[in-house]
């Protein structure tokens, strides 16, 4: 026999097994797991709503906190994982720039190569990118090729880029821009609607 709506173990706290969606932590229903002749009783409608309110809040919590030790989840844990990182801290950058260089530095962990400079490149960027050597001269380049223009956060970049890299190893930056017969075929007066930064990265139609 029983007396609630669900069988006790088939149903975890806050589920909706009506619609298929899981209810909001705040909602947690309790009075569903008890019989129906407490759905009457005043105080007992008070007390569970209670209890499911401080439940839902327990439960909001416990998964916030968990998404804290994963970079790409993480919000306020984001300051943590820079600490460990010796990253310096910036509550005012949006969470996607921490992001980036969180990503960046742990890519860039151990003996810095070719690939580990690419990875962390492609991490503030999106798109492909080379890195061209030059022993001789004790430097090298790192080329955008997958984004046209500069991209988003370079002040970052760099930053980590002088963490990574050898000391002796001096560095430059070279970007990706639209050349003319890219917009060969465009009209004068579809190019005259466009400024000068949105033509020299141009992807075209």
């Amino acid at each position: 026999m029983s007396y609630s709506l669900a069988l006790f173990g088939e149903q975890t706290y806050g589920e909706d097994r009506d619609d298929g969606e899981e209810a909001l932590h705040t909602e947690i229903d309790l009075m569903k797991y008890l019989p129906p002749y407490y759905y009457e009783i005043v105080e007992m409608l008070a007390i569970q709503s209670k209890l499911g309110g401080e439940l839902g809040e327990q439960a909001e919590a416990i998964e916030t906190s968990f998404d804290q030790y994963f970079v790409h989840s993480a919000t306020w844990g984001l300051t943590r994982w820079e600490n460990v990182l010796g990253l310096k801290s910036d509550s005012s950058l949006p969470d996607a720039r921490r992001r980036e260089s969180i990503f960046a530095k742990l890519r860039g962990a151990g003996t810095t190569t070719k690939v580990k400079i690419i990875q962390t490149a492609i991490a503030f960027s999106g798109g492909e990118v080379n890195v061209v050597e030059y022993p001789a001269e004790s430097r090298f380049e790192v080329v955008f090729v997958g984004t046209k223009g500069i991209p988003p956060n370079m002040a970052g970049f760099i930053q980590m880029l002088e963490d990574i890299k050898p000391a002796h190893l001096a560095f430059s930056l070279k970007y990706t821009y639209t050349v003319w017969n890219q917009i060969g075929t465009m009209t004068w007066n579809q190019a005259r609607i466009k400024t000068w930064s949105e033509l020299r990265v141009y992807e075209g139609v």
